[in-house]
């Protein structure tokens, strides 16, 4: 134990000094207060024995100083004195001192009072580092768990995975584990519906039904808690894909149960990840990086109770999804896009009377990238609209070149997103195209899906009511695959119904199609409406839109969707049809 003795008297502080040095302590000795406060900040000793008159700074302003210092403040603190004043007592003790030792004293009253101090500070140093303990393991316990469901968080989860594959953990090189990640489908609707408390309580249930199915299992896991709705397993003793399939499927049913919760009898439905240790990655972020990504694409399936394993053709549609995200914005910017055009036959003639304009994106990386690939991105971002915008400018600039070539006049489709019916421009944006490239308004011909007319009712008619006062033509795309209601076919300013192509491809061999096919094409005749056909791809496809007088085809029969340049060779050309 260090003890510090600050004493003017030489003779004084040196018997001090080998009375308390004899018991043992290791004493360091101060001439003066200023001294005495330089060493105490210094060597911080276990205890500090002070004279009270000393010049320059006496032991009231020594202790005062170090009272006020975080690192001295608590160090127990006698003063020796030749007064026996209560006064100068009191003054001492309100700064903080812990003893008085009047002078002349005796080495027993010495020793006594440096021992009752040492003692003293002992008891509450095991005091506070037992409250200290507690509290670091309070903090740890709060750090490490999710404070709604006591399940580990993500940092001990992560945590975890790197002890158990430690280089030097032997067993880690043999052991074969599987990761999944487990989110809850449409969790927000039942925060939104029937407030936070009953998804608070959902998901309390949720984990401790994990826990207790896990737990009661042979074989070694953790479950984690990550984020709002979505858990994490590590799952040990797997012998191979199929072990976890039949360990998921019946961990499903567990999770499948109805909850009652707040008074409200719930089924959720969840979506899962998986990857496997080593097989997938043997680097802990990877894994988890892999397993979030296996769940997201699950996830996208829609399919309730789905899971899906890591693999590397998901993690190259990722990259591709990311590149192709990022670089989205820039190519509108960098006008990297492009329209192709498919030509749509008269049937009666086998003239080519329109072309429906497609969009390509030609990216500097991945060559020519079909919609398929990006429009769902476009949807998502917002970025469709201005998409659809630069597609009206283009395909009515491209009609105006065409007709300064002479060429014969024809129809161009555009394909518009129910996003462009959310916004106050697609009327102004079509006008204005139309009057800057100084073309007939029925030159132009808009399609839309019937998901859009019916998500949208009052809104869309609207705005279709207002691009048909402007001489614009409407086609319905892909009639027969969503809600064909008549009502919206009577009541909305429709001019064309289009087949889809799903109906068409099997025309030949199968009836039920053939039989809608011709439904479709009767509707259309009753309702004056002209009918296209799209995906006509052989000639007994040909044949039986011919036989059952259908207007208008499309499709690979006669032309893939070409470039521009193209297009007008084939109008020049007069290519037709032979019908």
């Amino acid at each position: 134990m260090k003890i510090l003795v600050i004493e003017d008297m030489e003779a004084l502080r040196e018997e001090v000094i080998d009375t308390l040095s004899y018991e043992g302590f290791d004493v360091m000795g101060a001439e003066n207060g200023l001294v005495g406060v330089k060493i105490a900040q210094s060597f911080l000793p276990d205890l500090i024995v002070c004279d009270v008159m000393m010049p320059e700074l006496d032991g009231y302003a020594t202790l005062e100083i170090l009272r006020q210092n975080p690192e001295t403040a608590a160090i127990p603190f006698i003063f020796l004195t030749a007064k026996a004043d209560k006064g100068d007592m009191r003054q001492g003790m309100e700064l903080g001192a812990d003893d008085y030792l009047t002078k002349p004293f005796t080495v027993s009253e010495l020793i006594g009072a440096v021992n009752a101090r040492l003692r003293k500070y002992a008891a509450l140093r095991t005091q506070y580092d037992k409250k200290l303990r507690q509290t670091e393991a309070k903090l740890e316990y709060v750090a490490n768990r999710d404070e709604l469901t006591k399940l580990p968080n993500r940092i001990l989860f992560h945590e975890y995975l790197h002890q158990l594959l430690q280089p030097e953990n032997e067993e880690a090189q043999q052991i074969c584990f599987a990761i999944i990640f487990i989110d809850v489908d449409r969790f927000n609707d039942i925060n939104t519906t029937l407030g936070q408390d009953v998804g608070d309580a959902l998901l309390q249930a949720l984990a401790e039904r994990l826990r207790s199915h896990l737990g009661h299992l042979e074989y070694q896991s953790m479950i984690a808690r990550l984020r709002g709705d979505e858990f994490a397993i590590a799952m040990q003793d797997i012998t191979g894909i199929e072990d976890i399939r039949q360990k998921l499927h019946n961990l499903l049913e567990v999770v499948y149960q109805p909850y009652a919760v707040c008074g409200h009898e719930l089924s959720i439905s969840v979506s899962v990840g998986i990857t496997i240790y080593p097989e997938d990655s043997k680097d802990v972020d990877t894994l988890l990086k892999n397993a979030d990504l296996a769940m997201y694409h699950a996830k996208k399936d829609g399919i309730a109770n789905t899971f899906k394993f890591y693999s590397l053709e998901l993690y190259q549609r990722s990259s591709e999804r990311v590149m192709l995200s990022n670089g989205l914005r820039r190519a509108i910017e960098r006008n990297e896009f492009c329209l192709f055009y498919q030509p749509k036959l008269n049937l009666k003639t086998g003239r080519i009377v329109g072309a429906e304009a497609l969009i390509r994106w030609q990216h500097p990386e991945l060559g020519l990238v079909m919609p398929s690939k990006f429009i769902p991105l476009a949807e998502e971002t917002g970025l469709i609209v201005y998409l659809s915008e630069w597609v009206i400018k283009q395909a009515c600039s491209q009609i105006r070149q065409w007709q300064q070539q002479d060429l014969m006049p024809i129809r161009v489709s555009v394909n518009l997103s129910g996003r462009d019916f959310k916004r106050d421009r697609l009327v102004e944006n079509v006008e204005q195209a139309i009057a800057a490239h100084e073309i007939a308004p029925n030159c132009l011909e808009l399609e839309i899906t019937e998901g859009i007319i019916v998500s949208h009712t009052s809104l869309t008619k609207e705005i279709l009511a207002k691009l048909r006062a402007l001489g614009i033509r409407i086609t319905v795309d892909d009639f027969g695959t969503g809600y064909s209601s008549l009502s919206y076919l009577r009541n909305f300013p429709i001019d064309t119904l289009k087949i889809d192509r799903c109906f068409v491809q099997n025309i030949d061999k199968n009836d039920s199609d053939a039989a809608i096919t011709m439904a479709v094409i009767d509707l259309a005749r009753a309702l004056s409406l002209e009918v296209v056909a799209e995906g006509v791809e052989n000639q007994a496809q040909l044949e039986f839109m011919k036989r059952a007088n259908c207007d208008c085809i499309q499709g690979f029969y006669f032309s893939r969707p070409v470039p521009a340049t193209e297009f007008a060779g084939m109008l020049a050309a007069g290519k037709i049809l032979e019908v």
